[in-house]
């Protein structure tokens, strides 16, 4: 039978680090946050993280706060019914949940990367890839919270994943929650 695992968490937790775990594994990735960067590019918008709120924002106020996960369901379904297991990367809203949720049922768990506030923002400060400020970081949190209903799928996780001790304890984690499933 096959696994999705939608990997959740607050930005600068490691949800990119566990997925690419999920995928050393022979889970097949399906980014939510590809929509969003596919907009940015669609409407010649430099990726940044002004743009990248107000795009999310915009693409939920015109087709619902699930959007993410309705543009992504064809590439999952592909993946579920090519027999491989998948991993979610970037599931915000209680909406995104459900609608994958009532697509798959009990194949589909949550997984939460949690790490204190001061690590995250130390982590985003340094990362290659669209670093942030604290004060990015902060408002950055703040949107995700009250904008992009972030917190129902946080709450309603099935397995937590403690990822302030370095990468090895990370992945075994994953990988306890890998044969539990």
């Amino acid at each position: 039978m096959n696994r999705i695992f939608a990997v959740i968490g607050m930005c600068g937790s490691g949800k990119s680090e566990v997925v690419k775990f999920f995928v050393e594994k022979g889970f097949k990735k399906v980014y939510f946050g590809d929509v969003v960067i596919n907009e940015l590019k669609n409407r010649n918008l430099e990726i940044n993280e002004n743009n990248e709120k107000t795009v999310r924002e915009d693409l939920r106020n015109k087709f619902g706060m699930g959007v993410t996960a309705l543009k992504s369901l064809e590439t999952i379904k592909q993946y579920v019914n090519s027999g491989f297991d998948v991993v979610i990367e970037s599931l915000y809203s209680w909406d995104e949940f459900k609608i994958i949720q009532n697509e798959f049922g009990s194949i589909f768990k949550l997984v939460n990367v949690y790490t204190t506030k001061k690590l995250r923002y130390e982590r985003l400060s340094k990362r290659k890839i669209r670093p942030l400020t604290a004060e990015e970081a902060v408002s950055r949190d703040i949107s995700e919270i009250e904008n992009l209903d972030k917190g129902g799928p946080i709450a309603f996780a099935d397995y937590q994943i403690i990822n302030d001790s370095g990468i090895e304890n990370t992945k075994k984690q994953v990988e306890v929650i890998i044969e539990k499933n």
